[in-house]
């Protein structure tokens, strides 16, 4: 099971994903959360770089 949190990467965000199956599915959960709740229309690569170094599992 893969997880992630936003605080991992230094944003200053509560939300966590827990239990993703994949790196794969929590990178598409998170880039959702980036859209809604960051405003992020597209996930700029360093921050998907940044994002996948800090999945875990």
């Amino acid at each position: 099971m893969a997880s992630f949190k936003c605080s991992d990467i230094g944003m200053k965000c509560s939300f966590e994903v827990h239990g993703a199956s994949s790196k794969d599915e929590v990178m598409q959960i998170a880039a959702a959360h980036a859209k809604h709740a960051h405003g992020m229309a597209t996930v700029p690569p360093d921050v998907a770089t940044k994002v996948s170094a800090a999945i875990k599992g």
